[in-house]
């Protein structure tokens, strides 16, 4: 039968989070009741206590409920609730869990957390966790905290954490755990079976075990798999796979995280130069980095920030967004420019203006279209030298046949629509053209970006919108001025 606690567990995160609120509300409601008591009807001492009892008993009752639910649960509930309710339950969660669900939640959400903390509660906290996991958290903590955390340490998980930290936080050796077994090859499988039950537990996703010299150089892994089925006399030599997936610490993360997507890894082994076995990457933590990376990749094509809190305050978010706006507000008045150009030829024909607005959003469209492609082709490094010029030969190709399909739908429905045979003639060549400049806005702008070291995705839909509407507005209304005024 399964417990309260594993029930709560295995619930929707929108239903705990749900009853957590409705927790919460009820909270308030009774310490409002409380405080009205309390200056009132002073005289009614009894039933004032009774009210407390009852307010304390929620917060035992709405702890119950964060203590029956997983780390990551938690860390969902927290960033969903305005500061002043994150922080309550953030006091209600036992102190041996601070460290885990930490972990879990966003950069944003982590700094709110642990301006609330004091220093021997971030230290204990961080202490609870894995070599790795301290890695992961310590770029986030007061500098005092560090240096308290690293002498608690013993010797050699302190070694562990400094080589983590060593490393770009996009890399391997960042991301990379210390806990592993390894065997050596000339031993049975048997031998193998008996030393696994003697350590009595293995660590989260060991799916294999790595084999090594006496150096400590890698040699091959044994999957689990292979060691239940075969007889238990034969040879680890014979059975092991020497060629295994690999990766050193310097390698990039993103590089990782595809060969694991594209070969179904559950862990690899991470060696140094003489290939010695340092450390492993296991699926969790690949899962978390792309999901990082993804969020990221979001949040900068909207021009927002990663670590913008969903409930931070007005001034700070509204700070977060000026770099995107002021951006935007320039590119635009730049295209206004481009209007203000031809503002005699608008007041000519007050079609012009009606129809513009038409070209520079085929165009955008068309571009985003490109531009995903790019970002995608860039982010999976399936872009080369070799197949670049090819590509933008086919962008070209496909805004050219766009061009003359949707730019001849769209003359004619000029034609329908104002009567004008030229007017018609040169909104399908502004379309054609627009599609084209767009094409290759989409293709350029992400490339530009990587060449200048950022991630393709920052800032290349500005760049993009920039392009297609100021060219849409110069090749339409320059056109129509040139063969129809």
């Amino acid at each position: 039968m399964i417990d309260q606690h594993e029930a709560q567990a295995h619930a929707p995160v929108e239903e705990n989070l749900r009853q957590v609120m409705d927790a919460l509300a009820r909270h308030k409601l009774v310490e409002e009741l409380v405080h009205k008591q309390e200056t009132s009807r002073p005289e009614m001492p009894r039933h004032a206590l009774v009210e407390a009892l009852v307010h304390k008993q929620n917060l035992v009752d709405l702890s119950k409920k964060l203590d029956g639910l997983h780390p990551a649960d938690v860390a969902y509930i927290l960033e969903a609730l305005p500061l002043e309710d994150r922080l309550l339950v953030w006091d209600l969660v036992k102190a041996e869990r601070d460290g885990e669900i930490l972990l879990e939640v966003s950069d944003a959400v982590r700094e709110s957390l642990i301006e609330s903390m004091d220093n021997r509660e971030l230290v204990a906290a961080a202490a609870s966790l894995d070599t790795d996991e301290i890695a992961d958290l310590a770029p986030d903590l007061p500098k005092d905290v560090v240096q308290e955390l690293m002498k608690s340490l013993d010797q050699a998980k302190r070694a562990q954490v400094e080589s983590s930290l060593s490393y770009d936080e996009d890399s391997v050796g960042a991301l990379m755990d210390y806990d592993f077994v390894t065997i050596r090859s000339e031993v049975t499988l048997e031998v193998a079976l008996r030393y696994l039950r003697m350590l009595g537990d293995l660590s989260s996703h060991t799916d294999k075990l790595f084999v090594v010299e006496r150096d400590g150089r890698l040699v091959g892994v044994l999957p689990l798999k292979r060691l239940l089925i075969h007889d238990p006399d034969v040879h680890v030599a014979a059975v092991m796979s020497d060629a295994p997936v690999r990766f050193h610490p310097s390698d990039d993360a993103s590089d990782a995280a595809q060969a694991f997507e594209r070969y179904d890894l559950i862990s690899a082994p991470v060696v140094d130069a003489r290939e010695r076995l340092v450390g492993r990457l296991t699926v969790d933590v690949m899962m978390d980095y792309i999901r990082a990376e993804s969020e990221q990749d979001m949040l900068q094509a909207a021009g927002l920030r990663e670590d913008e809190d969903l409930f931070t305050t007005v001034w700070k978010a509204a700070k977060n967004r000026w770099l995107w706006l002021g951006i935007n507000l320039c590119t635009a008045l730049f295209a206004s420019r481009v209007v203000g150009a031809f503002e005699g030829s608008i007041e000519k024909l007050a079609a012009l203006a009606a129809l513009m607005p038409i070209v520079a959003g085929m165009g955008g469209n068309s571009g985003s279209q490109t531009l995903t492609l790019m970002v995608r082709g860039l982010a999976l490094n399936l872009i080369s030298k070799d197949n670049a010029k090819r590509l933008m030969v086919k962008e070209m190709g496909i805004a050219l046949l766009n061009g003359l399909l949707w730019g001849g739908i769209m003359g004619l429905v000029t034609w329908g629509l104002y009567g004008s045979f030229p007017l018609a003639l040169v909104m399908s060549a502004a379309m054609l053209l627009n599609l084209m400049v767009a094409s290759m806005a989409g293709y350029f702008a992400p490339v530009i970006i990587t060449r200048l070291g950022h991630d393709p995705a920052f800032g290349a839909h500005v760049l993009l919108t920039f392009i297609t509407d100021s060219m849409g507005f110069l090749i339409f209304l320059g056109l129509a001025t040139l063969l129809l005024l």
